[in-house]
């Protein structure tokens, strides 16, 4: 189970890397289920990218993968085709989400967003998760 203390820990993580590559991002942190335990937009950050975080964190904690892997299954000519599109926006495939396993197990996800560029969202979005699994 991640805590609230351990979940902003990894926020605190996310933002020094974001810091260190010259940006600002926000950090979502939820539990195996999706749910929201601990979000933070940093000081510069876009106005939606708390929004982008939160469905991003969402997203890997509920389908058990990265965002960057849903891609290939809801393309177009893909067997999810749309998925992204159902409950509203509820899923994304952007790059920027990933699962916190613990002993094999999915404990929750962490969800960066609002670089540029999506591969600084992914590296503050690695620091927050490694901090998890190296906490636990």
């Amino acid at each position: 189970m991640l805590s609230l203390a351990k979940a902003k820990q990894a926020i605190e993580a996310s933002e020094k890397k974001a810091q260190e590559l010259g940006i600002a991002v926000s950090t979502a942190i939820v539990d195996d289920h999706g749910t929201l335990i601990a979000l933070s937009r940093m000081d510069g950050a876009l106005y939606a990218s708390p929004r982008f975080a939160f469905v991003k964190a969402s997203t890997a904690a509920q389908l058990r993968l990265p965002t960057e892997k849903i891609g290939q299954f809801t393309g177009e000519g893909k067997p999810y085709f749309g998925l992204n599109t159902l409950f509203g926006g509820e899923f994304t495939p952007m790059a920027g989400g990933l699962p916190v396993v613990l002993d094999g197990k999915i404990i929750g996800a962490v969800g960066v967003g609002g670089s540029k560029d999506v591969s600084q969202d992914v590296t503050c979005a690695q620091e927050a998760k490694a901090m998890l699994e190296k906490a636990h």
